[in-house]
C-alpha cells in the first residue's frame, strides 16, 4: 500500500478482520500489535488469546449456515417442535415474535438478519442434505455375513432428525422378526430377534453423537444375517475413551443442542 501512494495511485481503504480463532501464527511465531508497534507475544499474551479463542468457540451444532435462509426452515414442523420444547403456559404468557422464538431456541443466529443454524437446518429444515451433506442414514439388509453378499434392502433416510427418526423405527420394526411360541406355556410367547427399544437408542445414539462437521458420510446401519452393526463418522468424544466407555456418570456430547432436540 505505501509503494501505490508513493506512486500516486489511489489507494482503497483495507480493513483487517480479527482472527476466528487466535493465536495466529507466522512462521511458528504469535505476534501483537501494542500501540503503534509490532512485536512478539509473550507467554501471557498468547494465553490471553487463547482465551478469546475458547471464549468464542461455539460447538458445531450452533454454528450458522450462512447460505441458508428463513425460507430453508419447515415453520410447520417448527411449531410442532415449539410445543413439545417449550411448555404450553410459558407459549400462551410469551409475546415474542417468531423471529426471536428461533433465535431463543439456537435455530438461527440473533442476528438482525438471521440465519439458520446447523441445529435449525437439521431440526426443521426442509432438506438438510443441501446444506449438511452427511445428515443421512444408510440402512442396508444383507443376506449373509458380509458386505460381499447379496443386498435385500438399501434404504436412504433423509430429511430432519424427526423424519429420520420415524422411518428408521418403521424399518426396524420390519425387519426385526418376532416369534410366536404358542405351545410352551398357557399364552403365547414371542420372541423378537433383537429387544427394539436396544435397537432404537443405539440407532438415536448414532445420529445424536455423530462428526458432522468433518465428514460427509452418512450414519450406518447394516443389518446382516445374525447381527447388526452401526458405524456413525467420529470416533469417541471427550471424557468417553476405550477405558472409560460405558462405566456410569462419564457421559459427553459432541453435538449437546442436537440431543437437547432429540430429548424434547
Amino acid at each position: 500500500i505505501r509503494r501505490l501512494r508513493l506512486r500516486g495511485c489511489p489507494v482503497a481503504a483495507v480493513e483487517v478482520q480479527p482472527a476466528g480463532a487466535p493465536p495466529v501464527r507466522f512462521k511458528g511465531t504469535v505476534f501483537v500489535r501494542v500501540g503503534s508497534t509490532t512485536r512478539r507475544a509473550t507467554v501471557a499474551e498468547e494465553r490471553r488469546l487463547a482465551e478469546r479463542r475458547r471464549a468464542k468457540d461455539l460447538p458445531f451444532d450452533l454454528h450458522p449456515l450462512p447460505s441458508a435462509s428463513l425460507d430453508d426452515l419447515d415453520m410447520g414442523l417448527w411449531e410442532a417442535y415449539l410445543k413439545t420444547a417449550i411448555p404450553a403456559e410459558v407459549l400462551d404468557a410469551n409475546s415474542r415474535s417468531r423471529r426471536h422464538q428461533l433465535s431463543s431456541l439456537r435455530f438461527t443466529t440473533p442476528d438482525e438478519t438471521p440465519v439458520p443454524t446447523v441445529l435449525g437446518i437439521l431440526t426443521v429444515g426442509k432438506d438438510p442434505l443441501n446444506f449438511i451433506p452427511g445428515a443421512y442414514i444408510q440402512f442396508l439388509r444383507i443376506d449373509g455375513t458380509s458386505l460381499d453378499d447379496p443386498i435385500l434392502d438399501d434404504q436412504t433416510i433423509d430429511g430432519p432428525i424427526s423424519e429420520q427418526m420415524q422411518r428408521l423405527d418403521d424399518l426396524l420394526k420390519v425387519n426385526n422378526r418376532v416369534a410366536v411360541d404358542l405351545t410352551s406355556a398357557d399364552r403365547e410367547i414371542r420372541r423378537a430377534d433383537y429387544p427394539l427399544p436396544a435397537l432404537q437408542q443405539l440407532a438415536r445414539n448414532a445420529v445424536m453423537h455423530r462428526e458432522y462437521e468433518v465428514s460427509n458420510a452418512p450414519a450406518r446401519l447394516i443389518w446382516f444375517r445374525g447381527r447388526i452393526e452401526i458405524h456413525n463418522p467420529g470416533g469417541l468424544f471427550g471424557e468417553v475413551t476405550r477405558e472409560t466407555l460405558g462405566q456410569p456418570h462419564v457421559v459427553e456430547y459432541r453435538n449437546p443442542h442436537v440431543a437437547e432436540v432429540m430429548k424434547n
